[in-house]
């Protein structure tokens, strides 16, 4: 069995979800400048589930974790991980969990396997049991080959799962994983979600992962919560919310800038129209069957059209039906994202 045998069971948590957030907020600074992180969040995850906060650069979701990882205090709200209020019970959460950060904390004049002793031994772990640990999951991980070599030699790819597995070296009941590929191409990204399914698969342990890739989070997280500007707008499962929208979209961009919004509404079938960045976007139940109509609609109106493309119902389009704007994973307000990571790194002054 990968990852080792699931751990052993603790006492039952005070509650039936493995993390329960009700009514969180974060500030960060003194008005004029403060910057508010988090608007009011609630959500649970049940254990043994992978739970995903979709959402841009500085939408709240490294807050969000850096909270519920005892990193940095809540300006108001609770949040209970494993049953324990992580500003009350700051020490025990942390025995309990596991985390990733999306930046390298590995050591890197020391070896993989160095790396993960001092973890190791940071857990409280006996010598044998450590020198058991480190082993399997440099095994695990496919890195044994490089066990001996200094961590700087080591690929993005390779360090992310290094980084994984420090962090469930003792292993933890809850792992968060805090933009884990950031920075990682297609190829490493795809590899390390198969190192997470197997992690899954083999340990059950419950997964709360913060991403601005769509597709990430579509891959690996029963259910999402969508966010924005430190608010949650929506909660489901990727089926549920790629539900929400209903039907295809047509998008439609004509050469000359025209307006098309009233032409595109005429046309039988088309549900309605909306218009962005000089697009507009026709919804309509299938999108194969009324591409001819607005193709023949515009020709007669001698509107030249640049392109026309049909979108399935996806995460992206979610984003844009519960926002009103596109959704690009570069995009982010600097201010919270600043906000967020000065936060993190002088112990979220709480407000």
């Amino acid at each position: 069995m990968l990852f080792g045998a699931v751990p052993a069971p603790r006492s039952p948590p005070l509650s039936e979800f493995a993390i329960s957030v009700q009514r969180l907020t974060k500030v960060y600074g003194e008005p004029p400048k403060a910057v508010q992180a988090l608007d009011d969040i609630s959500f649970d995850v049940r254990p043994g589930e992978a739970f995903g906060l979709l959402g841009p650069n500085g939408a709240g979701k490294t807050t969000t974790i850096s909270i519920l990882t005892t990193l940095v205090r809540p300006t108001h709200g609770q949040a209970i991980v494993d049953g324990l209020d992580v500003t009350r019970e700051a020490e025990e959460v942390r025995r309990r969990i596991g985390l990733a950060f999306q930046v390298s904390t590995a050591d890197g004049e020391l070896t993989g396997r160095e790396n993960l002793e001092v973890a190791a031994g940071l857990e409280g772990m006996a010598r044998s049991e450590s020198r058991r640990r480190v082993q399997q999951l440099l095994e695990d991980m496919q890195l044994l080959p490089y066990a001996d070599r200094p961590v700087k030699t080591y690929s993005g790819g390779m360090r992310r799962r290094l980084e994984l597995a420090v962090g469930v070296v003792h292993s933890p009941k809850i792992l968060f994983l805090d933009e884990p590929t950031l920075g990682l191409d297609p190829q490493g990204r795809a590899g390390f979600w198969e190192f997470i399914r197997r992690l899954r698969k083999d340990t059950g342990v419950t997964l709360l992962l913060s991403t601005h890739y769509l597709e990430e989070a579509d891959q690996l997280c029963e259910r999402i919560a969508i966010v924005d500007h430190g608010r949650i707008v929506a909660i489901g499962t990727p089926a549920e919310l790629k539900a929400r929208i209903g039907g295809d979209t047509v998008v439609v961009r004509p050469t000359q800038g025209q307006e098309l919004t009233a032409l595109l509404s005429a046309i039988p079938g088309v549900q309605g129209v909306t218009a962005l960045d000089g697009q507009f976007r026709a919804k309509c139940a299938r999108g194969e069957a009324m591409v001819p109509p607005i193709v023949t609609a515009c020709a007669k109106a001698g509107i030249e059209l640049e392109s026309v493309e049909i979108r399935k119902p996806s995460l992206d389009e979610v984003f844009l039906e519960l926002t009103g704007r596109a959704y690009r994973e570069e995009e982010g307000d600097a201010a919270s994202f600043f906000a967020e990571r000065m936060g993190q790194m002088h112990g979220g002054g709480n407000r």
